[in-house]
């Protein structure tokens, strides 16, 4: 897929794997690419990149980036009268009115960019856990406090914790971030911005659960990022909201505690990495084993499958927005 001033790499069956805009690129992360408008504003272009044990694949997965531009835009408009954050629009025609130098790469932006305020991110992955499970699980059955949280004895995987946890972590750039307690966050970044994030991560998560649970999916954990408006200081609700990148996403209809969970993502993609890593075909670096057409097939389906049911709409790939069922 082309477009004259912008092109997008890697196309496959409407797979994006990776963008080149006539803006300055600040950062390429494991799926957005980030481009600086004009030291104010950035544009955040969501790739169909998809990475699994922290290797990103070859193959692209059709219509992820949409989904997780579209979903946070759908969130953040549930959230808005509550929480401030950084998005000014995800309207291709607005975006290009706002930024003439991208009109040749429309096509590229639709569905999957988002105009938003620049601000200094905190070094910290504000995670929240609503039920016991990943990382939790397993320093829980070490018999471990949950990032300096004491939790009851006899709790199974999966189960339900009320209230939620708030455990945030260190962000890394590679590799596996860190959690911590909250103190040691209060350390990093400041008592008041501590508590703030804290307090934000709640009742994100909070508003978050009870909606999507109305919409028969449990949302099992989050982690979201905030940042600062150089000036001002105005903390702002950035990058991804309770996608199924960020987040663990379970049918409720399923849900049993005690075992681990199915879950609206990447698992057909992590199912078939393990498969080959058992039959020791990978060893788990990179590069990761060509992804086989079923399994990227798969894998979009689920993306799509989570947006439809908390929206209520299919994704729109022509407008790049909702479709009302």
């Amino acid at each position: 897929m082309t477009a004259t001033g912008g092109t997008a790499a890697g196309a496959v069956a409407g797979g994006i794997r990776e963008t080149h805009l006539p803006l300055p690129r600040v950062r390429q992360g494991k799926v957005r690419d980030v481009y600086d408008v004009d030291g104010e504003r950035l544009l955040l272009v969501a790739s169909d990149r998809v990475s699994a044990f922290d290797v990103v694949m070859r193959e692209p997965v059709p219509y992820k980036g949409a989904v997780l531009t579209q979903l946070t835009v759908w969130w953040l408009r549930q959230l808005e009268r509550d929480v401030a954050h950084h998005l000014i629009t995800a309207d291709p025609d607005a975006i290009v009115a706002a930024v003439p130098a991208l009109a040749p790469a429309r096509a590229l932006l639709v569905g999957r960019a988002m105009l938003v305020r620049r601000t200094s991110v905190f070094p910290i992955e504000c995670v929240v856990r609503g039920y016991l499970s990943g990382s939790a699980w397993k320093e829980y059955q070490a018999g471990l406090p949950v990032a300096g949280h004491r939790l009851p004895a006899g709790l199974q995987e999966s189960s339900r914790l009320d209230p939620p946890l708030f455990t945030p972590a260190t962000k890394a750039e590679q590799g596996h971030d860190e959690n911590i307690t909250v103190g040691e966050m209060a350390a990093r970044i400041g008592a008041r911005p501590a508590a703030e994030l804290e307090r934000l991560t709640k009742l994100v998560y909070g508003r978050g659960r009870e909606l999507a649970a109305a919409r028969g999916i449990l949302i099992a954990d989050t982690k979201l990022e905030f940042g600062t408006v150089a000036g001002s200081g105005e903390i702002l609700l950035a990058d991804e909201v309770l996608t199924p990148d960020s987040s663990r996403f379970w049918p409720a209809d399923g849900y049993a505690p005690g075992r681990a969970q199915q879950s609206f993502d990447k698992q057909p993609l992590r199912d078939y990495l393990d498969a080959e890593r058992r039959a020791r075909r990978w060893n788990g670096d990179a590069p990761a084993p060509p992804l086989p057409p079923a399994v990227v097939a798969a894998t979009s389906a689920r993306y799509l499958d989570a947006y439809r049911r908390l929206t209520g709409a299919a994704l729109d790939p022509a407008h790049g927005g909702p479709e009302r069922l």
